[in-house]
């Protein structure tokens, strides 16, 4: 069984300013979400921060110590997790207007199809998928509710929703997946200004990437290095999707390390 969630952080709301826009951001603790949370923390975003680890949670939040914080130790395939992350952040902040749906794993990489475990299949589709779906039910929840109504999601997806990458097919099932997820919530929000949207990531500069820089195996069957990008270019470009009105709507955006092999052959 999960304990509590841990929290730590400023916990007065008056020290929010009164119409700061609430976010929560999953996988909070590292990489994309770590760039993302602190995107917004410096743009006079509040937002809890979610993640399996607290003291890679508090380094996050650490990085902009001046940021109206809220870190609630999570894991995202377990519903009750999910549950106290979102009720700990209306709780703190009063509201939702963004989740950044973000956590996510690759699972074993390099493993042929007929040799993937099962478990490993399963904690990729729990984690990336599942989680995905806990946390936007939640969010979709508040902000159906919420006055005034309504809110943003945005779904982290992958180059690999649209083209996989050899011996990847638990990460490459789950990212197709997201994509649907994404355009089912988007259609269903419309009555209730919930906008939703995805940004599908290639090569961003990150922990989980670095094996990039020294090589990845190509479908040629070659192994390659491949550019990768700031992943404070990943930042902005979700700051620009949340902070747009919620009658306009970034359905996918892709933002890629320009000359990957991705567009064409390589």
């Amino acid at each position: 069984m999960a304990g509590p969630p841990l929290r730590f952080g400023p916990m007065n709301a008056m020290q929010t300013a009164k119409d700061a826009k609430v976010a929560v951001v999953t996988g909070a603790g590292s990489g994309i979400g770590r760039a993302v949370a602190v995107e917004l923390l410096r743009a006079g975003w509040s937002v809890a921060l979610a993640g399996r680890r607290p003291e890679t949670l508090e380094e996050t939040a650490g990085l902009v110590p001046e940021g109206a914080s809220l870190a609630v130790r999570t894991d995202v395939s377990r519903p009750d997790d999910v549950a106290a992350l979102f009720t700990a952040t209306v709780e703190r902040f009063g509201r939702l207007d963004l989740l950044f749906n973000n956590a996510g794993t690759f699972g074993p990489g390099g493993v042929p199809v007929e040799e993937l475990p099962y478990e490993a299949w399963r904690h990729v589709v729990d984690t990336n998928l599942n989680g995905a779906f806990l946390c936007a039910q939640a969010a979709y929840r508040l902000m159906k509710e919420q006055d005034p109504q309504g809110g943003r999601i945005i779904n982290n997806g992958s180059i690999s929703a649209h083209t996989p990458r050899p011996l990847s097919v638990a990460y490459t099932a789950t990212k197709h997946a997201l994509t649907g997820l994404t355009k089912s919530l988007s259609l269903d929000g419309r009555p209730y200004r919930i906008a939703v949207g995805q940004i599908d990531i290639g090569n961003a500069a990150t922990d989980m990437t670095e094996r990039m820089r020294t090589g990845a195996l190509q479908a040629n069957g070659e192994i390659a290095p491949e550019p990768v990008m700031d992943v404070a270019d990943v930042a902005r470009t979700v700051r620009h999707m949340a902070e747009l009105p919620l009658e306009a709507n970034v359905q996918f955006a892709t933002v890629l390390a320009t000359a990957m092999p991705y567009v064409g052959r390589g």
